[in-house]
């Protein structure tokens, strides 16, 4: 349950709560984690087991194929989404076929019961 001294109340209209927004210049998370990312070093390729100069991208992907290679489902379904996109689901919905068989879900007639003919 919150605390009612922490509560603040929602603003007035015309009302701004942080006036000066994001200083300028400040760098947002992807920015930042591309930076990283292409951050070479020398390290040995997991795979071929050769020493090379790769980016720590190429090394998190080296990795996740290496965990892939040793049965790793998790990582090779990442693998593929990031390689292939994550696949479409297509729904059918031009054929009409009864959800449930037998049932007589037509509405249009009134066959409820205490009804004269």
């Amino acid at each position: 349950m919150p605390n009612e001294q922490n509560l603040i109340p929602p603003p007035q209209p015309g009302e701004v709560r942080n006036p000066n927004g994001r200083p300028k210049g400040s760098k947002n998370r992807s920015t930042i984690a591309r930076k990283w990312l292409e951050v070479m070093q020398e390290s040995k390729n997991p795979i071929t087991g050769e020493l090379e100069k790769l980016s720590q991208e190429d090394l998190i992907t080296l990795a996740m194929i290496h965990k892939a290679r040793k049965g790793d489902v998790g990582a090779y379904k990442q693998l593929m989404d990031s390689g292939f996109g994550m696949p479409t689901q297509q729904i059918d919905v031009t054929t009409e076929k009864p959800i449930f068989n037998g049932i007589n879900l037509d509405v249009t007639t009134d066959n409820s019961p205490g009804q004269d003919k």
